[in-house]
């Protein structure tokens, strides 16, 4: 459990579209709404990525700009991947972890893009191998859908070397 921080700029469009843009839109006069819209539109972007947990939920203060996620998930993978959906939102600054892990294994660490990385890149300087590029990558499916689309700002899950 903990705080993690991610770049606000970065991220899934969530409140852009649909009810959470209304939402954004009616933040001044009902700041309440405004927060259960998002934490709405980030739980169904969760869903989406056909991950979940027991007891899922998804809190967001807007003045904040935190999202605070709880339940019990059934592996150290997929608790990894929630936070992740949380955070690799624009306007999320920080996520708090209050996930429960089922089967605790080794956590993985985490490496935020900036211009110029390549999974490769990311794979030589961690792993010391360009090559362990699609481990990455298959540590952040569903979230990556393409090894080459990689964007600055984007936080990645970095599985232990073993």
């Amino acid at each position: 459990m903990g705080v993690l921080s991610f770049i606000r700029e970065a991220g899934e469009k969530l409140f852009g579209s649909g009810e959470a843009k209304a939402a954004t839109a009616a933040a001044s006069a009902d700041p309440a709404e405004a927060n259960r819209k998002a934490a709405q539109a980030i739980t169904d972007y969760i869903h989406a990525m056909k991950l979940d947990a027991e007891k899922l939920n998804v809190a967001f203060d807007g003045a904040s700009e935190t999202v605070t996620v709880s339940g019990t998930v059934p592996d150290q993978a997929t608790r990894e991947k929630i936070l992740l959906c949380c955070g690799n939102v624009a306007g999320v600054r920080k996520v708090v972890d209050q996930l429960t892990v089922k089967n605790p294994t080794p956590e993985a660490t985490y490496h935020t893009v900036v211009k110029g990385d390549t999974l490769s890149k990311i794979a030589r300087e961690q792993y010391g191998d360009a090559n362990a590029y699609m481990r990455i990558f298959e540590a952040n499916k569903p979230m990556l859908k393409d090894p080459d689309r990689i964007y600055p700002g984007q936080v990645l899950r970095i599985p232990p070397k073993g």
